[in-house]
């Protein structure tokens, strides 16, 4: 195993699949990222409607994902959903190595009832969020739903993206589902090979 961005533990990689693991004195997460997959998913992270957004990402965006994490829920669930965040955007920066070849930009609106998000995303190395999920009440289920800005703002920071999601709605669960279906889709696209590019889709010859 060798040691990543914030103590992260990278293991073997296949192809565009692979492990990271992060242990601290408050959380111990793994997660296992297959860009290439079906949507298949094992996802525990101890709080309900979190794994439920998850796997709606990796469902709709294609991505075999499994996340195991223990965090210290008798305090609250900051550390758990920040640091989930952070151990998923690295496999997500692991799994697409150099990035040649990608895509690199993704962009998806989706509708869930009288919610609708929309989601754009370069997923080149360049770490920035702007989100805006008007969210009514505080949280949803086990869910505080301040941490889900928090959540993929930190997830942004170690994926290497730019990440602009928006949406409007009169529900919170329709309006966060709907986030992170659009997000999952934007990512697909981003993350796709493109057969006619050579190199990094960049002018200047590197991404970052």
């Amino acid at each position: 195993m060798t040691t990543s961005l914030g103590g992260i533990e990278i293991g073997p990689r296949e192809g565009r699949r692979v492990t990271l693991a992060r242990t601290t004195d408050e959380t111990e997460i793994t997660v296992t990222l297959g860009l290439d997959g079906a949507g298949h998913t094992g996802i525990g992270t101890g709080i309900g409607f979190f794994d439920h957004l998850l796997g709606s990402l990796a469902h709709h965006g294609l991505f075999d994902l499994a996340i195991h994490a223990d965090g210290d829920l008798q305090v609250d669930e900051h550390h758990t959903v920040e640091d989930v965040a952070l151990v998923l955007g690295a496999a997500f920066a692991e799994a697409l190595g150099d990035r040649a070849g990608i895509a690199r930009f993704g962009q998806s609106s989706v509708p869930m009832d009288e919610s609708i998000a929309t989601a754009v995303i370069d997923i080149g190395g360049r770490p920035y969020a702007v989100i805006d999920l008007p969210f009514r009440s505080e949280r949803v289920g086990g869910l505080p739903l301040q941490l889900v800005e928090h959540g993929l703002e930190a997830f942004t920071r170690t994926a290497g993206a730019t990440l602009h999601l928006s949406g409007t709605g009169g529900n919170d669960h329709h309006l966060a589902e709907a986030a992170f279906k659009a997000l999952g889709r934007a990512l697909r696209v981003a993350c796709e090979i493109d057969p006619r590019r050579e190199g990094v889709a960049s002018t200047k010859g590197t991404l970052g």
